[in-house]
Formats: structure tokens, sequence, C-alpha cells
């Protein structure tokens, strides 16, 4: 079992119920694109981070990975954006 902080209470929750929320929200407000969850937006997030000049030990501290190699498998500035699965997603 993963738990993280949640940061508008100071309490942790449970990754998995942060996932279903998201997916939850997702389904609610019509968003159904492929490969659309968590691990899509945290990518995106640190892609988009590194672009503006993010040292990449602070996205793997910000990320919480042990490894910096598992932050570079987030790293998606050498992927084409409309193969990512949040560029789909329409506004």
């Amino acid at each position: 079992m993963i738990v993280a902080s949640s940061s508008s209470t100071s309490k942790p929750c449970l990754v998995a119920s942060s996932a279903t929320w998201i997916l939850a929200y997702a389904a609610r407000v019509k968003i159904a694109v492929d490969g659309f969850g968590v691990h899509s937006l945290r990518a995106t997030a640190a892609t988009n981070a590194l672009e503006h000049e993010a040292d990449i030990a602070k996205v793997q501290e910000w990320l919480g990975h042990a490894n910096i190699a598992t932050t570079r498998l987030y790293d998606r500035r050498k992927s084409r954006p409309e193969d990512s699965p949040t560029f789909k997603v329409a506004y």
C-alpha cells in the first residue's frame, strides 16, 4: 500500500484512491482518452518542469523516485506531444 500526503488536509491518503478520484472526475467531465490517467499526468507534469529548466534531481525528489533512471522514464521531451494521452484532451 502506498500512502501520500494530502496537501489540503495534511492527512495521508491512499494513492489508489487518488487515482480512482481522478478517473471518476475525468469520466464525469467526459474525458475519454486511451492511456489517460495518473501516470500520464505525472509524466506531463515532469516533462513540463524539465522543459522549463527544472533540475532532474529536483524532479526526481518531487516525484518520490529512489532512482533517477525512473525519473528519466517520465521525461517525454523527445516524444511527440500528439502521442501523449494528456495532449488529446479537448478543452
